[in-house]
């Protein structure tokens, strides 16, 4: 019954803007925290950034603070992720997941159950 649907990836010239959104359906119980990974062939999936359901505390990887922002709209059952002076690296499929523990501020991908299909970010010139 649960469903995660991310929307918003596309083509980002270096120095642009995306925002990506998380829409959630379906859930069953509650959950704590939505958090976003991403992935590029051949490499390991990086937590990005993650928000808690229950307080709205968020968490950032190393290499996306101070540009990317994460929020959320719990009426809605939505996450977005606002990311600012994208660079080429933040190239990646992107996914959004739901974690029903604690453990998931650790923003590492085992603390989540759920994943979305993704949405893919290509940041070129």
């Amino acid at each position: 019954q649960v469903q995660l649907v991310e929307s918003g990836g596309g083509l980002v010239q270096p120095g642009g803007s995306l925002r990506l959104s998380c829409a959630a359906s379906g859930f069953t119980v509650d959950y704590y925290a939505i958090g976003w990974f991403r992935e590029v062939p051949g490499k390991e999936r990086e937590g990005v950034s993650c928000i808690s359901m229950v307080d709205g505390s968020t968490y950032y990887g190393d290499s996306v603070k101070g540009r990317f922002t994460i929020s959320r709209d719990s009426a809605k059952n939505t996450v977005y992720l606002q990311m600012d002076n994208l660079k080429p690296e933040d190239t990646a499929v992107y996914y959004c997941a739901i974690g029903y523990s604690a453990a998931a501020r650790l923003l590492i991908h085992v603390a989540y159950d759920y994943w979305g299909q993704g949405t893919q970010v290509t940041v070129s010139s």
